[in-house]
């Protein structure tokens, strides 16, 4: 009977379905497989640990509280043009600074405060004023409240902000640690090293020859 027969013209039910779901098969497939991934963000570029904002020529930040008590230590740095004052460790200031122009250069290296003068004059420069001088050398370098151009501009010493040179003026005293610092200077020896601090002593402080 007809009924008992499969005809090879019509294909059996269950090929039929598989025919059916084969197109929405393929169609996921090539959804899954050839979809577009979205490019990955660039990840935001993160600051610089311990970055400081740049400060203008004459200005200068003062945070004594930060740590109030202890040894007080300033450093100098000709590249920046950037004073730092650091106590027990902790940075409590930073200023901008005018050093030695061509030809007057600071020196480099590691310096006490010799000599301390509110209102100081010039015996080298007949009539300029040098108000806050604190001394780093008998030969003519100090830290002093002086015009900052915002480039190198001094005749060797190291010009501060007048406001920023009486602070910290009023936290320094003879013998306190400056350290002028350059990128390019590089250590030197000396056979006598206690020679050099010997010299300062030896020198009248009441030649001032600055």
């Amino acid at each position: 009977p007809l009924c008992g027969r499969h005809d090879s013209q019509f294909p059996h039910p269950s090929t039929q379905m598989k025919l059916i779901l084969l197109p929405t098969l393929l169609a996921a497939l090539s959804l899954t497989t050839f979809a577009q991934v979205p490019p990955a963000r660039p990840a935001p570029t993160a600051a610089i640990p311990g970055a400081q904002p740049k400060l203008a020529p004459g200005e200068f930040e003062w945070n004594p509280e930060r740590s109030p008590d202890g040894p007080l230590l300033v450093v100098c740095s000709i590249d920046d043009q950037m004073l730092y004052a650091y106590r027990n460790g902790v940075q409590i200031a930073r200023s901008t600074v005018s050093t030695g122009r061509k030809g007057k250069r600071t020196p480099t290296g590691v310096f006490t405060i010799l000599q301390r003068k509110v209102d100081h004059e010039s015996s080298i420069y007949k009539g300029a004023k040098m108000p806050y001088m604190q001394r780093l050398t008998w030969s003519g370098i100090a830290m002093q409240a002086g015009e900052l151009p915002g480039y190198p501009a001094s005749a060797g010493c190291i010009r501060l902000p007048l406001k920023f040179s009486e602070l910290i003026y009023g936290e320094m005293k003879n013998g306190s640690t400056v350290v002028l610092t350059k990128k390019t200077s590089t250590p030197s020896k000396s056979a006598s090293p206690a020679s050099i601090l010997m010299k300062s002593e030896a020198r009248n402080p009441a030649d001032l020859s600055i």
